[in-house]
């Protein structure tokens, strides 16, 4: 006997029955776990607002913005804003500036939170591993207005202390803010003493798994504080340091608006300039929102490209990658 199909009748108004199965053994799945879904949807409200929705407006980097006429109502030029950066006297100024205190940073930054973790970790007596901690920690919550003024104060040419140090020697005073020579000195060794510190609560986490064990072993085969680190400890945390390290070569031409802000003058334009205050000054000064909206994106563009080219060489090489 033919087996012959009957399609289910829904009454108008009323629910499909698979509908209705579908939502409650979802809604069976999601109770258990209600606590959980409500703790990520901030975080997810976030990105949505922030990172994703704005992605709609990276169209008028190829349009000539106009606020009457809206985005979609704004005409269309193509790549003329990007042509107009490449060729703007600014560009390599700006990208190179980045290009340096972003590299520097990385080189001189990246490795501080290891060693200090290290080092923190062989410490036997806790509480003073604690207290070492804890010191570390303290310049990250700083603000950045705070922490440009505490080097304001100390670099000052007459009244601050590396000058008065210096002094003693009969060296003549250095304005160290204004001088394009020392802003990335400055710049760059001010953040690494302000995030060395807690950087280092990852990999004091990682380090809290090593296997004791195996230390132990190590003591008695004779190895030394400086073998066990560099055979045991060093590789137990190197797959979170290279994810760390590929997180960070994504971000390479994100250099903090805030801080570089703060600290640029007039006097040292030359060195200070980056992309993000380039942006600042083109797209709320001087209000060319295509022109600062096309300098933003090959900015990230050039992020992406290098996460995705580190990404795969740590992948081929150690075995290690985001994805």
């Amino acid at each position: 006997m033919a087996h012959v199909s009957r399609k289910q009748n829904v009454l108008p108004g009323s629910t499909n029955p698979n509908v209705h199965s579908f939502l409650h053994t979802r809604m069976k799945k999601i109770k258990p776990n209600l606590s959980l879904y409500v703790l990520i949807s901030l975080p997810l409200a976030y990105f949505i607002i922030f990172c994703y929705w704005p992605i709609y407006g990276v169209q008028i980097a190829f349009k000539n913005f106009s606020a009457v006429q809206g985005i979609m109502g704004s005409p269309w030029v193509g790549f003329a804003h990007f042509q107009t950066f490449f060729d703007s006297i600014f560009f390599d100024r700006v990208v190179w500036n980045t290009v340096k205190i972003s590299v520097f940073s990385i080189v001189l930054g990246f490795p501080a939170p290891i060693i200090l973790a290290l080092l923190i970790n062989e410490l036997k007596n806790r509480y003073f591993q604690k207290v070492v901690q804890n010191i570390s920690y303290a310049p990250y919550f700083i603000s950045q207005v705070v922490m440009v003024g505490i080097l304001i104060v100390f670099l000052s040419p007459s009244t601050g202390l590396i000058n008065q140090l210096t002094a003693l020697f009969g060296w003549e005073p250095i304005s160290f803010m204004q001088e394009s020579g020392w802003f990335k000195t400055i710049f760059i060794t001010s953040g690494i003493w302000q995030g060395t510190g807690w950087g280092t609560v990852i990999y004091m986490a990682v380090l809290a798994g090593v296997d004791h064990e195996q230390i132990e072993a190590a003591v008695l085969d004779g190895a030394n504080k400086f073998q066990r680190i560099w055979y045991i400890s060093l590789p137990y945390i190197m797959p979170t340091a290279v994810i760390l390290f590929i997180l960070s070569a994504g971000s390479i031409m994100n250099v903090g608006f805030e801080k570089v802000f703060l600290m640029q003058n007039s006097s040292n334009m030359e060195a200070s300039d980056v992309i993000s205050t380039f942006v600042y000054r083109k797209g709320l000064l001087n209000i060319e929102y295509s022109f600062a909206t096309a300098v933003g994106l090959f900015n990230s563009l050039i992020n992406f490209f290098i996460l995705i080219a580190v990404n795969r060489f740590a992948r081929r090489t150690g075995n290690m990658s985001l994805w």
